[in-house]
């Protein structure tokens, strides 16, 4: 009797922590929504929601391609400098008098990130260099091809084409940033549950050996996860240039802290194998109301950093209860 009893108290505790793993970060943002809107009304206003959209498609691109990063066990401490590097030479090509047409800047931008990334995946796949060394290296590289550039200075004049890019609305009322995201969005989603290559990303984030000795070119996926989350991270630097209408060389600063902390509240482990993109735009939705919250309620920018310190520290150690 008392073994059957331990038998259904083991149970409910696992459901329990199921539960809590699988929606705690939904009903956060369920109950952020809820007490922002008691303490200021207009937090659901449309154009304050249109905002936060805005704002968080482009962090959003980073927490999308650290996903495929964080499942397969790594991670990509490069992507704000990426995202700062593609948005200066995007924007070096976007000035009206150098004459280039809007695509041939997002080009080179995209470029710059998928080259940096690639770098990642070489380094980490095939040179074994440990992913957070690999990639704070890379940040400095980034960082110094970004200040090369122009010898740190700003880049301002973008032609018109470029600029609604960041800053246009498609219709009048949807921004074009949220429509990029969306598309990435499907593209991500489908990539990831219904493909080979996304079943293979899980596999060897879950049991790199075992993927390896199945057949999976493990070596491969590594190195792709890196180049896509390059590329998203730049998308995301050219998008952010677009929208500041100039290039600026702190664009991207610290934003790897953001993308880490939304992937990590949405349920996705560091441990690698086992995540959700549904719950990465919870964890990017989250973090934005939060910030968006703040900002409304006039909280210091300063103490905002304490805060968002917390919030990274306590989703790590929701990862290691998960874990447990």
């Amino acid at each position: 009797m008392n073994n059957l009893s331990s038998g259904i108290s083991a149970r409910n505790k696992l459901s329990a922590r199921q539960f809590v793993s699988t929606f705690g970060s939904l009903i956060g943002l369920i109950v952020l929504v809820i007490l922002m809107t008691i303490l200021k009304p207009t937090f659901i206003g449309g154009a304050n929601i249109r905002n936060i959209l805005r704002i968080a498609s482009i962090n959003g691109l980073l927490a999308i391609g650290m996903s495929f990063v964080i499942i397969t066990g790594g991670i990509d401490l490069s992507v704000g400098a990426i995202m700062g590097c593609a948005g200066m030479y995007s924007a070096y090509f976007a000035q009206t008098k150098m004459g280039y047409p809007w695509w041939v800047a997002v080009a080179v931008g995209l470029g710059m990130g998928l080259l940096i990334g690639l770098f990642n995946g070489i380094c980490i796949a095939y040179l074994k260099v440990p992913a957070f060394v690999g990639t704070l290296g890379a940040m400095s590289i980034a960082k110094g091809f970004t200040f090369l550039l122009t010898d740190a200075k700003p880049i301002p004049s973008l032609n018109n084409e470029f600029k609604f890019i960041g800053g246009g609305n498609i219709g009048g009322w949807l921004p074009v940033p949220i429509v990029i995201m969306l598309v990435v969005l499907v593209i991500c989603f489908t990539l990831f549950y219904k493909t080979r290559y996304g079943r293979y990303v899980f596999a060897v984030g879950g049991n790199h050996n075992a993927a390896h000795i199945s057949g999976i070119n493990t070596k491969a996926i590594i190195c792709s996860v890196y180049a896509i989350s390059g590329l998203l991270a730049a998308l995301a630097g050219v998008i952010t240039t677009a929208r500041v209408t100039s290039g600026v060389t702190s664009t991207g600063d610290g934003y790897e802290t953001n993308a880490i902390a939304m992937v990590v509240i949405g349920g996705t482990s560091l441990a690698g194998g086992r995540g959700r993109l549904w719950g990465t735009i919870v964890g990017i939705l989250l973090l934005q109301c939060l910030t968006n919250g703040l900002d409304m309620l006039g909280v210091n920018a300063y103490y905002q950093l304490i805060i968002k310190g917390f919030v990274v520290i306590g989703a790590v150690m929701l990862d290691g209860l998960r874990n447990d």
